[in-house]
């Protein structure tokens, strides 16, 4: 039995069901049925159940008759079934013969006229390579993620990468800004991969996105843009980079602690930061970056702050807080223990 492709199909569909539907009614299509003649509307249709054996001709009567689908079906889709099985099969295993190449070509120093310590990806090139990686990880994954919150879609792939490798004893530590605490699908992310062993901290500065995977390879945003990413092999490079989120986790505060000295704490943090955004004279959007909020709960902050010193103006907030010495570090009045601004 031949092949049949997307074309025979799609007349299967459009054509050879209405008229195979009539043989079934009218127990037979006459021989000289106009529709069935060599220009006739439905000859296509004809032809193509004829040579499935779906009509079959009884020359005593004169008819086309219809067969049972069953034996038909049985003889054009289990080829169809046998060969995607065959395909999928042959795809895994060159995913696998890439995969193996791939692990040796991460694993191993790269002449610097080939690659050199420096990679940029960008665009659809990225997530691919972020998977083999994981995927890769033996011992320990480092990462920290800027914004207040991922959507639900890119969130749910790293979800699926990270439980992968936490399952396979990789041990793993992400930082979030505190104003991640208020997004209702991290909570649900951090819930599972800390039931899985991993550790996650919040933390009230900015700090750029960065993946380290074994302390050999580590990810980072370009300068450019965020579509662009770095990958670096330096192990000089590598080892500053998970010395700096180091110090930052040594800062952070626990993710899921909700111990009310812990809130207490990250309120004051995030306020002592708002005020330091605006003695330094940064745009309210930059400042909303800062501290992972949106521009308009960063405007809010901002209002508090009026209200509490009894400013109308921001000029006049920045000019009583400069009487106060205030200066948003935690040795003045906007340290922990002073502190009522924003919560977490």
């Amino acid at each position: 039995m031949p092949g049949y492709p997307p074309e025979d199909r799609e007349i299967f569909e459009s054509e050879a069901l209405g008229l195979y539907e009539s043989a079934v009614k009218e127990q037979g299509i006459h021989v000289d049925d106009p529709r069935i003649a060599e220009d006739g509307s439905g000859r296509r249709a004809f032809d193509l159940l004829v040579e499935m054996g779906l009509l079959t001709r009884d020359p005593e009567a004169g008819l086309w008759r219809p067969n049972d689908p069953a034996a038909a079906q049985s003889r054009v889709v289990t080829p169809l079934g046998t060969e995607g099985a065959r395909l999928i099969e042959e795809s895994a295993r060159w995913s696998r013969a890439f995969g193996a190449l791939s692990h040796t070509w991460r694993r191993s120093p790269q002449p610097e006229s080939t690659s050199g310590p420096i990679t940029y990806l960008r665009g659809q090139a990225i997530s691919p390579y972020l998977n083999g990686l994981v995927a890769e990880a033996e011992e320990e994954l480092l990462t920290a993620q800027p914004q207040a919150g991922r959507d639900a879609h890119s969130l749910a792939a790293a979800a699926l990468r990270d439980f992968e490798a936490l399952e396979r004893g990789v041990t793993m530590r992400t930082l979030y800004q505190h104003s991640a605490r208020r997004q209702a699908i991290t909570h649900k992310y951090v819930a599972q991969v800390t039931a899985r062993g991993a550790e996650v901290r919040t933390l009230d500065e900015f700090f750029n996105r960065l993946i380290v995977v074994d302390r050999r390879v580590a990810v980072i945003p370009s300068a450019e843009s965020l579509s662009t990413a770095v990958i670096v092999r330096e192990p000089a490079m590598v080892a500053y980079l998970v010395d700096v989120f180091e110090r930052a986790w040594a800062r952070a505060r626990p993710f899921t602690s909700s111990e009310s000295k812990v809130v207490k704490e990250i309120a004051a943090e995030q306020r002592a930061m708002t005020i330091r955004m605006l003695i330094e004279g940064h745009a309210d959007a930059v400042s909303a970056k800062r501290l992972g909020v949106s521009p308009r709960t960063y405007a809010g902050y901002v209002s508090d702050l009026k209200e509490e010193y009894e400013a109308e103006t921001r000029f006049q907030l920045g000019f009583t807080m400069g009487q106060l010495g205030i200066t948003g570090k935690h040795d003045d009045g906007s340290s922990p223990g002073n502190a009522d601004g924003p919560g977490a």
